[in-house]
C-alpha cells in the first residue's frame, strides 16, 4: 500500500481548467486560510478559557494554556517551598484536557468519516467552533468553559484530518499552504488575542469579535478553493465509484509537476485492472502498517516537543534576568511558535526525508533541557530562547515533511485514507507527553 519513491505519485482528478497559475494561487491561499482558521480558533479559545476560568476564581486558572503566548498567570505560588517557581498544577493538566477529544476523533474517524461528505464536515467544524466561542464567552461555571474547550478540540481535530485528506484533490503544493497557515495560527492567534485584551477589550467581547474566524473558514472553503468537477462535495465517494475508469485514467495522466525531483511512474498495473470501490477494512489496516514509518517519528517529535513546553519551560526561570517569570514564559512560547511558522512554511525551499533524524534531534533537546532544569547549569534565558526557537523549527519541519512524503509515496487509491490516519501521530505524541509531564512537574516542584 505504501510504496517508496517509485510509487504512484499522481494527484487525483484535476480538470485542465483548474491547473493554471491563478487556480493554483487560489487553492494555495485557500488552504493557507483553512490552516490558519482551523488552529487560530483553537488558540484564541484556549486563551479566553484561561482568562474566564481565572475570572471565575478557579484554583487552577494560573496554569498557562498550551499553544498560546497570551497568558497572564501570577508569578509563582505564594505557598510554594520548592527551589523552583512552580505553579500549583502542571500546565500538562490543561494540555491533556485539550488534546484528548482530538485524539479520540483522529483514532476513530478515518474508519467512517468517508461516509460524511466534505461539505457537511466543514459545516460541522464551523458549527462546533462557533459553539466553543459562545460557550466560553458566556460561561458562568467551570464546566461550561471545559465544554467549550472540548468543542474547540473536536473542531480542530476533525478539521485537521479532513483538510489533510482534502489535499489529495488538488495539486500537492497546497500542503505548503496548509502547513504555513497552521504555523501562522499559533503566532497570530495568541498575539491578536493578547493585543485585544491588553487594549481594553474584555475576554468575552474579544471572543465575540473572533467569531469572524469560522466565517472566514466558510468563505475560504466554499468560495476560494477551485474544486475539480468530480469532487464529491455533498455526496460520499462510495456513491460515485461506478463507471469511474475514465477518472482513474485521468489520474494517471495528470501528474503533479510541483516537484521536479519526482520520478514519472512506470506503466505498472493497467487502470482497468486496479480495484475500485471503497477501501475494505483489510486494506485500511495494511495502509496503517505502512504508515508507522511516518507516524512513529512524528509522534516522537511531538512527544519531546510538548514535554519540553508543558513539563519543563515553566521551570526554566532566571530570577536575575530583566524579564519576569511570566514574561520569560511568554517569550519561550512566542519563539517556539515563530520557529514552527518558519519551518512549516519551508516546504517550497527544502524537503527533509530523514524524519527519524528530526525525532532524534528533538529528543536531544528534551534531554538537554531536562538536565538543565535539574542541574540549573544554563547561564541565562537567552540560551533557552535559542533552544526553543530551534525546537519549533524541528517540530514544524517534522509535520510538513511527514505529510508531504505520505502524499508523494502513497498510491492514489489509498492516499485519502492515509492522510487522515497519519494525523493521529502528533496528537498521540502530545497526549503521551502530557502524561509524562505530570510526574516530572510533581518531582521537580517537590525538591
Amino acid at each position: 500500500m505504501m510504496a517508496q519513491t517509485d510509487s504512484v505519485n499522481a494527484d487525483p482528478v484535476q480538470d485542465l481548467q483548474i491547473r493554471g497559475p491563478c487556480s493554483r494561487w487560489r487553492n494555495w491561499s485557500g488552504f493557507w486560510f483553512l490552516g490558519l482558521c482551523n488552529n487560530f480558533a483553537y488558540v484564541v479559545m484556549l486563551s479566553a478559557a484561561h482568562d474566564i476560568l481565572k475570572k471565575q476564581g478557579s484554583d487552577n486558572s494560573t496554569a498557562p494554556t498550551p499553544d498560546t503566548v497570551a497568558l497572564d498567570f501570577e508569578v509563582g505560588n505564594g505557598s510554594n517551598s520548592s527551589r523552583y517557581d512552580c505553579n500549583p498544577v502542571s500546565t500538562a493538566a490543561v494540555l491533556l484536557a485539550d488534546i484528548l477529544p482530538t485524539l479520540v476523533i483522529k483514532l476513530s474517524a478515518p474508519f467512517f468519516i468517508h461516509k460524511l461528505p466534505y461539505g457537511f464536515r466543514v459545516l460541522f467544524c464551523v458549527i462546533v467552533t462557533i459553539a466553543s466561542f459562545l460557550l466560553v464567552s458566556f460561561s458562568s461555571t467551570v464546566w461550561m468553559s471545559i465544554l467549550g474547550v472540548i468543542f474547540a478540540s473536536m473542531g480542530s481535530g476533525l478539521g485537521e484530518l479532513s483538510f489533510l485528506s482534502l489535499t489529495i484533490y488538488f495539486n500537492r503544493n497546497v500542503l505548503q499552504g496548509w502547513g504555513s497557515g497552521t504555523g501562522g495560527a499559533g503566532v497570530a492567534g495568541a498575539l491578536l488575542y493578547s493585543a485585544f485584551t491588553q487594549g481594553g477589550l474584555s475576554p468575552r467581547v474579544t471572543l465575540l469579535v473572533m467569531l469572524v474566524i469560522p466565517v472566514a473558514m466558510l468563505i475560504s472553503y466554499f468560495f476560494l478553493l477551485n474544486f475539480p468537477s468530480s469532487f464529491p462535495q455533498w455526496h460520499n465517494r462510495e456513491e460515485g465509484y461506478a463507471g469511474r475508469s475514465r477518472d482513474s485514467e485521468e489520474r494517471q495522466q495528470l501528474m503533479d509537476d510541483s516537484d521536479e525531483e519526482e520520478e514519472q511512474p512506470g506503466e505498472g498495473t493497467r487502470v482497468e485492472d486496479r480495484p475500485t470501490g471503497p477501501l475494505t477494512l483489510t486494506e485500511k489496516l495494511d495502509v496503517i502498517k505502512g504508515l508507522w514509518r511516518f507516524v512513529v517519528p512524528l509522534g516522537l517529535v511531538y512527544f519531546a516537543e510538548y514535554f519540553i513546553n508543558q513539563g519543563l519551560l515553566e521551570l526554566l526561570y532566571f530570577p536575575k534576568f530583566y524579564l519576569s517569570h511570566a514574561e520569560q514564559y511568554r517569550w519561550y512560547q512566542t519563539l517556539y511558535q515563530v520557529g514552527v511558522l518558519a519551518s512549516r512554511s519551508s516546504l517550497c525551499c527544502v524537503k527533509i526525508r530523514k524524519l527519524w533524524a528530526l525525532s532524534l534531534l528533538q529528543c536531544v533537546n528534551a534531554v538537554v533541557l531536562l538536565f538543565a532544569v535539574y542541574y540549573q547549569f544554563l547561564p541565562g534565558a537567552w540560551l533557552v530562547f535559542v533552544i526553543v526557537l530551534y525546537e519549533g523549527l524541528l517540530g514544524g519541519a517534522a509535520y510538513v515533511n511527514t505529510f508531504h512524503f505520505i502524499s508523494k509515496e502513497t498510491e492514489d487509491r489509498y492516499r485519502e485514507f492515509a492522510m487522515a490516519a497519519a494525523s493521529v501521530g502528533d496528537s498521540l505524541g502530545i497526549a503521551l507527553s502530557a502524561l509524562a509531564a505530570f510526574p516530572a512537574h510533581k518531582y521537580f516542584c517537590s525538591l
